[in-house]
């Protein structure tokens, strides 16, 4: 069986975590205090960061790279599109998400009202708090922009770009950082992806001294 070393709020790992399950490929989660730099980590991936995936006889880091590894080595379903331009879209919103939204929403956010307690780094910047908070209006309202022109993210079907959205937002969603009153729109695409099976194991994540928000896995919110 496969494994894969994850922190459960971490949304790099959730997209894989959202792959690997659409694909029904069973796994093992391990869970990694990667902030700890345990030497056994270390060597499994010298750049200290999770997602790791052990599959075939190979170590793998980095989120997207083993994304598309996953969706080469098992096509069905497809979450890559077959055109170029396609798959240039989506890798495009990936890249926003995991870059763009990370730099700007999740790291101010999450980061701060979770991660540093975690990590025993001290209490939340006010000012980061803040600037998320009006940060993730912005890209709410850019998603509902594309979702007005698209049945899902990058295009008419659903695809990695999907789940890197929904993976950020699931964990923001855990500690009740997202307004979903902005956007009907974007609330409605949240819902139908929350809905699917692979989103199960991650709305039964309990991370402790942070219980999730009352309707974070209720598929009716």
């Amino acid at each position: 069986m496969a494994r894969l070393y994850h922190v459960p709020l971490s949304p790099f790992c959730r997209k894989v975590r959202l792959v690997l399950a659409e694909k029904k490929i069973d796994v093992e989660l391990i869970e990694e205090r990667y902030w700890e730099a345990d030497p056994d980590f270390m060597r499994r991936n010298p750049a200290g960061k999770v997602p790791i995936l052990k599959m075939n006889g190979r170590t793998m880091p980095d989120s997207m790279a083993i994304c598309e590894y996953l969706e080469e080595k098992n096509p069905t379903p497809p979450l890559m599109p077959s055109s170029a331009e396609g798959r240039y879209e989506v890798r495009r919103l990936v890249a926003w998400f995991d870059d763009k939204f990370h730099q700007e929403v999740t790291t101010k956010l999450l980061y701060e009202r979770v991660n540093k307690k975690l990590m025993k780094q001290g209490y939340p910047d006010s000012k980061n708090v803040k600037a998320g908070a009006r940060a993730i209006k912005y890209h709410l309202d850019y998603m509902a922009w594309l979702l007005d022109h698209r049945r899902w993210l990058a295009g008419d079907a659903m695809s990695i770009a999907d789940f890197a959205a929904a993976a950020h937002l699931s964990s923001l969603d855990y500690s009740s950082d997202v307004d979903w009153t902005r956007s009907d729109t974007v609330k409605d695409w949240y819902a139908k992806i929350k809905s699917r099976p692979a989103f199960r194991s991650i709305l039964s994540d309990q991370v402790p001294g942070f219980p999730p928000s009352a309707h974070y896995n209720d598929l009716d919110f």
